[in-house]
């Protein structure tokens, strides 16, 4: 087992591992550390731990030293002078007439490099831009081109649900997300509903996706033939979450058909449902894939 310690850089970034030496090391202290940008000054969010090498990306690099007064006003000043940078850039990016949207710029710890984040429909020419600002700045220059959802997490935002964006606030990576989640938890698949503020699937679809997975391997199908305290009957409708079903059976008194509610504990499937059969969605799976094959990124 090694010990470790989690840094995180941003609010909601990555948590990165580091050997913490013999520093005495806790949660919330401010501590240097290489990194393969260079020096960079971050946030301990996990106390130090035992974990399997196998957890590790090597090299494993050590923490240099926890932050000191002096280190914490370097941070302070380089977070001042980005505001700077990211203007300056941006009057740049004017005189050349790039087709570029700057997002943000980020100040390495040791001043070495300065990184300027940016988004585009397609590849930039951005080399006489580079050289501009390394006149201006003296330092190393790099422009980095990133996706919309990494946009989103940068500048934060209100999602639809009336709360910071999860990207923004605290989830630390982004999981791939399918139009096929929102089919299982039986959302709408109107492009306009389902998609966030970065214009891709909810990062949300992704939480409840495996206990409706799970419950959805049990429950019957619409169409599906099954024996219920009431005789068989044909399923007509299911909820997932409260794992329930609804059953078209025949009244034996006067031989009509009724729906009624079931638990799923209370069917047994003895037919599977006809592959012909649809549900209540008007929309084919190739043409709700092909409505949504930009959201799919």
């Amino acid at each position: 087992m090694v010990t470790v310690v989690g840094v995180r850089f941003k609010k909601a970034g990555k948590i990165y591992y580091f050997d913490p030496g013999t520093l005495k090391i806790d949660k919330g202290n401010f501590v240097i550390v290489e990194t393969v940008r260079g020096v960079e000054y971050g946030e301990v969010v996990v106390g130090p731990k035992e974990i399997s090498p196998n957890d590790i990306v090597s090299p494993l690099k050590n923490v240099i030293r926890i932050a000191t007064e002096d280190d914490k006003k370097r941070n302070k000043s380089n977070k001042e002078k980005e505001q700077e940078a990211f203007n300056v850039c941006q009057e740049k990016v004017e005189k050349h007439n790039l087709d570029m949207k700057l997002t943000d710029v980020e100040y390495t710890f040791d001043n070495n490099k300065i990184i300027f984040y940016f988004t585009a429909d397609g590849r930039v020419d951005f080399r006489e831009l580079v050289k501009d600002l390394a006149a201006v700045f003296k330092t190393r220059i790099e422009l980095r081109q990133i996706g919309v959802r990494d946009e989103a997490k940068m500048l934060g935002g209100i999602g639809p649900c009336g709360r910071p964006l999860c990207c923004s606030s605290w989830l630390g990576d982004f999981e791939p997300v399918s139009i096929k989640m929102a089919k299982d938890q039986n959302l709408s698949l109107n492009p306009l509903k389902i998609s966030g503020i970065c214009s891709r699937l909810f990062c949300c679809l992704k939480y409840e996706h495996d206990v409706y997975q799970k419950v959805l391997d049990k429950l019957p199908g619409i169409g599906a033939t099954v024996l219920t305290p009431n005789g068989k009957g044909t399923v007509v409708e299911t909820n997932t979450l409260l794992e329930q079903v609804k059953v078209k059976v025949k009244n034996l008194e006067d031989n009509t058909e009724e729906i009624k509610l079931f638990n799923l504990s209370d069917v047994t499937k003895v037919k599977k449902a006809d592959p012909s059969l649809k549900d209540q969605r008007k929309l084919s799976d190739k043409e709700i894939d092909k409505e949504l094959k930009e959201l799919e990124e």
